[in-house]
């Protein structure tokens, strides 16, 4: 399933039909036949990943228990236990990401909590941090000490780097050889 097209058909909506649509999907996935279907597939003890719907990324978790309608799992994160409902297991490896084409930055459905992501301040300095929560019009990110609020709309993924303070990314740098005229640098000109 295209979820992107989805959601593009689901912006044209109104909120009371979006509010009629999740009342049919909650019905529907209440419904036994599909409950039956994934205890059929479980067992204790089993490997498995959920969609954290706060978070907005997959986990990973041992099964531990099986109720009714829902399964006790043991984030391997965190290492905490967690009731989940059974519809929230990914029992076929499914890519649950979805892709908007947003104008600017990232899209909601594109980032999800832990992501290392970059934005431009208002002082026009390049920055990155880890997400530490979604909000619904922007993500609070830790960049070092520091808390800040940012609109996806100014979001941009960072790439093959590890943050270590506000304004600092590691980097893997190659050893070469070097003219020793051009090793020039602030401290020694």
């Amino acid at each position: 399933m295209n979820f992107s097209d989805v959601l593009k058909a689901l912006n044209h909506a109104s909120a009371f039909e979006l509010y009629r649509m999740r009342a049919a999907i909650n019905r529907v996935l209440d419904e036994p036949r599909w409950l039956q279907a994934i205890q059929a597939s479980l067992e204790i003890g089993q490997l498995i990943e959920y969609f954290d719907t706060q978070a907005n990324a997959l986990r990973r978790g041992q099964l531990l228990e099986l109720r009714r309608k829902q399964a006790v799992v043991l984030d391997q994160a965190d290492g905490k236990r967690w009731l989940i409902p059974y519809v929230a297991i990914n029992l076929d490896g499914t890519d649950v990401q979805i892709r908007e084409q947003p104008r600017h930055g990232l899209g909601r459905n594109e980032v999800a909590v832990g992501d290392v992501v970059g934005f431009v301040d208002r002082d026009q300095q390049q920055r990155s941090g880890r997400i530490i929560r979604l909000n619904d019009k922007t993500v609070t990110l830790l960049c070092g000490q520091q808390q800040w609020r940012v609109a996806y709309a100014f979001l941009h993924r960072v790439v093959d780097a590890d943050t270590v303070d506000v304004n600092t990314i590691e980097q893997n740098t190659l050893e070469f050889d070097v003219i020793p005229s051009l090793l020039q640098t602030e401290n020694n000109p």
